[in-house]
């Protein structure tokens, strides 16, 4: 009995299945997210925002004996914060630019009126 036949069906395979295999690794921001995860991620940021507002102002208020004035004002500071990192994220997973700059400047990279995607 000859290899022959089943090593020449074995490398028409080989071939086959390296034209179907992905020449290279997709990006971070290039995979599939679902909406719910989309969703959480946004929720958690604006939550922890408000967390940490929380936190320094009644620790703040706690110290110095304001209450509750400095917890309004920390909160009202960390909802800012967590909606701002809420746009910031949303910014970051359309694409349209890198998270750094997001952070740095709010509304960088938002369509002008003018401008047409397309």
């Amino acid at each position: 009995m000859s290899d022959e036949p089943d090593a020449d069906r074995l490398a028409a395979l080989e071939a086959k299945l390296a034209a179907k295999r992905p020449t290279d690794e997709k990006h971070h921001m290039e995979e599939h997210y679902s909406q719910a995860q989309l969703a959480w991620r946004m929720v958690i940021e604006l939550v922890a925002g408000l967390g940490i507002g929380f936190g320094i102002g009644y620790g703040l208020d706690y110290l110095l004996g304001t209450s509750p004035w400095l917890m309004v004002v920390f909160v009202l500071l960390g909802f800012v914060a967590g909606v701002k990192t809420m746009i910031a994220s949303a910014r970051e997973i359309q694409g349209r630019l890198d998270p750094s700059v997001a952070l740095k400047e709010p509304g960088a990279g938002a369509p002008k009126d003018g401008d047409h995607d397309g």
